[in-house]
């Protein structure tokens, strides 16, 4: 046997990433293990997408990249399969990845209180914190040696890439997993930077065939959506998920809303202390306090905001529902008569959560804004009304159909994935480039295009 990289996911689409890197002696690390999502949680080889469908003997570790449920949501399943290593993550994930296997415990596996307390205590007692850049040795019970290094990967606070160097025999390789890459001047995330080298590189692909707005466009065209929701006294929705995007669309209306009320206010002009921004979730806002515990990973814009006396994820307008009946109340209050109003809630591709019910109540309003700022997976309703919303189509949210009357607009820039040139750069500006690239986490297209770009300056590159 030699050292191989098997995939267990995100192979043939954008969710389920969980990826395996197998020393010829047959001890391993798991790299993820996501949940699939939309159509990839349907049908053909995800038909049964909770099953560890793959033997564990031999797995040392789980190495996480990031807290988002594609990433981590399988992680219940591979716990009662037997795995029983350690959770090795950087130091901001092992305080947000409990919050997030408690919201998907209880969603997806058990309510039990006495059962979800035991499965998170099993789950704290496993994680490891590992300082960014820093090697950590694994043990592998013979001559081998493998460990791992995680550098900031500017997806999400906490993301890493995982640098895996192995010595076999008198073979010596490195291995990068990418994880999820963000996009330069992301909010309040240092922008990734690219190692000396590498042997092998596993490169996400989620936006290997096109280009984000850059950062000014698209807080303009967000500034915009604030302006019509005060002119047309319009509520503006954005499924956001609850880590990530949440906390970085807050960061930037708070900047929007800081300039303009700085301007003062003249004959014609909007009044900005109008509009409320509401956080309606329960789990958003417990990130966000998580976010505002980490300022020191926070960018140097973000810390040149603290010492101007600013606060970027609690300002004034901002106001968190956490109760259900209090969402329940302002969805009827909004449905009988909308106000000037931003309302950010989960689900981010509007496939459950409490943004459906806004959805269900609002879509039909001309007066409303849609922001759609995140990958719309094929098969989820956000695709759906990315789709067909912009041509007055409709959408199908809990059985019901739902006439789209609205404004759809996507604000590309908010991605939090790096686009096609970021993913290229990366690559590009290794000194030592690597020998083979391995495409993973895209659509057949987004991968196509990808390695055909990457091919004049790799010397292979393959799509498992």
């Amino acid at each position: 046997m030699v050292m191989q990289i098997l995939h267990h996911g995100a192979v043939e689409g954008v969710t389920g990433s969980c990826h395996q890197l197998r020393l010829d002696s047959g001890v391993s690390i798991l790299v993820d293990c996501g949940l699939f999502q939309g159509d990839e949680a349907r049908g053909g080889a995800a038909s049964d997408s909770l099953t560890i469908d793959f033997p564990l003997n031999g797995v040392a570790a789980l190495v996480v990249t990031h807290v988002h449920i594609d990433h981590v949501g399988r992680l219940p399943w591979l716990i009662a399969t037997g795995f029983r290593g350690p959770i090795l993550c950087s130091e901001p994930s092992a305080l947000l990845l409990p919050l997030v296997l408690e919201d998907a415990f209880r969603i997806g596996v058990s309510r039990d209180l006495g059962l979800l307390d035991r499965y998170l205590a099993l789950i704290k007692a496993r994680i490891v914190p590992i300082p960014y850049g820093r090697w950590h040795e694994l043990p592998t019970g013979g001559d081998d040696r493998l460990r791992i290094r995680l550098q900031p990967a500017g997806h999400i606070l906490g993301s890493a890439y995982v640098e895996c160097d192995l010595k076999e025999s008198s073979r010596k390789t490195r291995v990068l997993f990418s994880g999820d890459l963000g996009a330069p001047h992301a909010p309040l995330l240092p922008a990734p930077r690219p190692p000396y080298g590498a042997d092998i590189v596993v490169l996400e692909s989620t936006y290997g065939d096109r280009q984000h707005e850059d950062r000014r466009t698209r807080s303009q065209r967000l500034q915009q959506a604030l302006e019509r929701a005060l002119r047309d006294k319009g509520v503006v929705l954005i499924p956001a998920f609850s880590i990530g995007r949440t906390q970085e669309i807050l960061y930037e209306m708070e900047g929007i809303i800081h300039k303009a009320s700085g301007r003062g206010r003249g004959a014609g002009e909007l009044d900005w202390q109008r509009l409320n921004i509401v956080v309606d979730s329960p789990l958003a806002a417990r990130f966000t306090q998580s976010y505002r515990q980490l300022k020191p990973f926070w960018d140097r814009e973000a810390h040149r905001r603290l010492r101007q006396g600013r606060h970027p994820l609690t300002f004034e307008q901002l106001t968190t529902i956490d109760s259900h009946q209090a969402h329940q109340r302002l969805v009827a209050g909004l449905a009988r008569e909308p106000e000037p109003l931003v309302v950010i809630a989960a689900s981010g591709m509007c496939a459950g959560g409490r943004i459906v019910n806004y959805l269900k109540a609002l879509l039909d309003n001309p007066t409303t804004d849609l922001l759609l700022i995140g990958y719309q997976a094929r098969g989820t309703p956000g695709a759906d009304i990315q789709r067909y919303g912009p041509k007055g189509g409709y959408v199908v949210l809990d059985g019901q159909r739902i006439d789209i009357r609205a404004r759809i607009t996507t604000l590309g820039g908010y991605s939090a994935h790096a686009d096609q040139a970021n993913l290229l750069g990366f690559i590009r500006r290794m000194c030592k480039r690597p020998s083979e690239v391995r495409l993973v986490h895209g659509d057949s297209r987004a991968k196509t295009v990808l390695k055909q770009e990457l091919e004049p300056m790799v010397e292979r590159v393959t799509i498992p």
